[in-house]
């Protein structure tokens, strides 16, 4: 494990409230001035990546307790707190992450399967075939797809001895990385996860935030596992251990939600990026749930009380963002640090005709196409290191574009556009049976506010509002998953008195203004566009997959070990 601390404004007046943020690479605990939303002190450590066969990404759920722990007690260390202070905690995770233990021993009965883990593609071609796939998206909001942890859910249950034992027996617990940690931390009392992260399992029911017995019985789960279901912003428990012990649990909310809650986006049309292991874009849409024609997710954007309505969102889930800048490190090795990526992409105009689609896990929203793969096309003997990096940091702005032209459509179609304030009359491109093509951007939004590690790189973001085609807004703190988790879980203790005082609470550090004509954004997207055409079908339906392979080994085995992925632009953020 690796570790970092940052600190000081120790003995502040204001209360604190700390937020441990779970990510996929690492973990972080930072705790936060509640009256002026800064961070005052903080404590980072790394996890280990197994990779026990292709497409396969496990973690250690002991590991990433004890990640969580050390950070909590580091942090209350580095900033030399007084521990009275500290008036709640709350909790952000990557979402989907699935984990199973036994409720005896406390112990985990195998590795969690990671939320990009794609192990599951047949199980999810065995469900298209027997279940109303247009009916499991009006319960729930989502496709079927290796994305969601009821899959993930079933295929240990097909796979695992040790887990379907322990179904069989009543004594296994299921959840997310949010319900281990609440679980663990609140000293075993509490089996309890958020909406935002149930809506993530493919067995809530979006309009009645409560699970569902016909997508229980469809994916063939036990409902007796999962664990119930609670607000973002109520208690989950008081802390057991750690120099936190006896603070309230208070908030639980998916780090993506959380993001889009620290940064501000409490009204409908506001939208947020964060950008970390994956990308993540999501657009308030309001009390009530629009559905997507064009491969994007429903789900809960934040329930702030036991008693406060809901409100949603459409999200574009990207898999491959940073890791991307991490593949080209650890695997080509066309840089030796994360931190030369904006410096070597800069030092050529463009990318040469380059276009890098990293489909390694196939392609998320809007297309959602499993049989993609990863493809660099556009090669000469003029291309270098430069302009595949350069390619790179595109491929992550043309995904998050393509991202923003299914949501405008959406929201055009459901009248929500005109409550985000649109600024022109172009509609994003789409087919009119609702598949997506990538062949011009929209003006349906007036501004992107940007998170995440790989937001701190000014190139990408400066890429990002080209191909937009709108403003992108960074705020001072970029941290703005854990300050989501703070404020939901000071706002269930008082700490805060309304959702609408965290918007005083965001500060600018930097706005992105579009700086190439649309003539030139059109060139470049319809580029993508074949260059996206060139990835699909790369595997077809039936081919011999990683999950055939000898499975007996891997549960516990280790695999390579990932650098922190977050880090990819020189940021830190590791959402998801």
């Amino acid at each position: 494990m690796a570790a970092a601390d940052g600190g000081g404004g120790g003995g502040a007046a204001a209360a604190l409230v700390g937020a441990l943020d779970q990510g996929t690479t690492s973990t972080r605990f930072i705790l936060f001035d509640s009256a002026t939303g800064a961070p005052v002190a903080a404590h980072q450590v790394t996890h280990q990546q197994h990779y026990p066969h292709p497409g396969w990404v496990e973690h250690d759920p002991l590991e990433i307790l004890a990640c969580a722990e050390a950070c909590i007690d580091g942090a209350v260390a580095a900033g030399g707190v007084d521990v009275a202070a500290v008036k709640a905690i709350g909790i952000t995770n990557q979402r989907e992450t699935t984990v199973v233990w036994d409720r005896e021993t406390g112990k985990p009965l195998c590795n969690a399967i990671v939320w990009l883990d794609t192990r599951t593609r047949s199980t999810c071609e065995t469900l298209k075939e027997r279940i109303d796939v247009d009916r499991v998206r009006e319960l729930c909001g989502l496709p079927i797809s290796t994305y969601f942890s009821g899959v993930k859910l079933r295929w240990l249950m097909d796979h695992r001895p040790a887990v379907k034992g322990a179904l069989d027996a009543g004594t296994a617990l299921f959840g997310t990385i949010d319900t281990w940690l609440v679980w663990n931390l609140g000293g075993r009392t509490t089996h309890a996860t958020d909406v935002t992260n149930a809506g993530r399992t493919m067995l809530m029911d979006i309009h009645t935030l409560d699970w569902n017995d016909e997508l229980i019985a469809a994916v063939g789960v036990p409902r007796a596992c999962l664990p119930t279901i609670r607000s973002c912003a109520e208690s989950y428990g008081e802390m057991a251990g750690t120099a936190l012990a006896g603070v309230p649990i208070s908030g639980v909310v998916g780090d993506q939600q959380a993001a889009l809650v620290g940064q501000s986006c409490l009204r409908v049309g506001e939208a947020k990026a964060t950008y970390g292991t994956g990308c993540f874009l999501i657009v308030n849409t309001g009390d009530t749930p629009v559905f997507s024609s064009r491969g994007l997710l429903t789900t809960p954007a934040y329930k702030l009380g036991p008693t406060s309505p809901a409100v949603y969102a459409l999200e574009g889930s990207i898999a491959i963002a940073g890791a991307a800048i991490s593949w080209l490190k650890d695997n080509l090795h066309l840089i030796h640090t994360a931190a030369e990526v904006e410096g070597l992409a800069s030092s050529v105009k463009d990318a040469g005709d380059v276009y890098f689609v990293p489909a390694f896990s196939g392609l998320f929203a809007p297309r959602w196409r499993q049989d993609a793969r990863g493809t660099i096309v556009g090669l000469t003997q003029y291309t270098k290191a430069a302009h595949i990096v350069r390619a790179t940091l595109e491929a992550i702005a043309f995904q998050v574009m393509e991202v923003l032209c299914a949501v405008g459509a959406d929201l055009r179609s459901s009248g929500v556009v005109t409550a985000a304030g649109s600024g022109g009359d172009d509609a994003p491109a789409s087919d009119s049976d609702g598949s997506f093509s990538a062949t011009k951007t929209t003006s349906f939004i007036r501004e992107v506010r940007v998170d995440g590690g790989a937001s701190v790189n000014n190139l990408l973001m400066q890429m990002q509002a080209d191909l937009v085609g709108a403003p992108v807004l960074r705020p001072v703190v970029v941290e703005t998953t854990a300050l989501g988790a703070a404020f939901a879980a000071g706002l269930a203790v008082g700490v805060f008195d309304s959702a609408e005082s965290l918007r005083e609470k965001w500060r600018l550090d930097r706005r992105f203004e579009p700086q190439i004509s649309p003539e030139e954004r059109a060139r470049r997207v319809g580029k993508w566009e074949m260059a996206v055409q060139r990835s699909l079908g790369w595997i077809e339906q039936g081919e011999p997959d990683a999950e055939d392979e000898s499975d007996e080994d891997e549960e516990r085995g280790a695999g390579e070990s990932a650098d922190a992925v977050d880090a990819a632009a020189g940021g830190e953020g590791d959402s998801q």
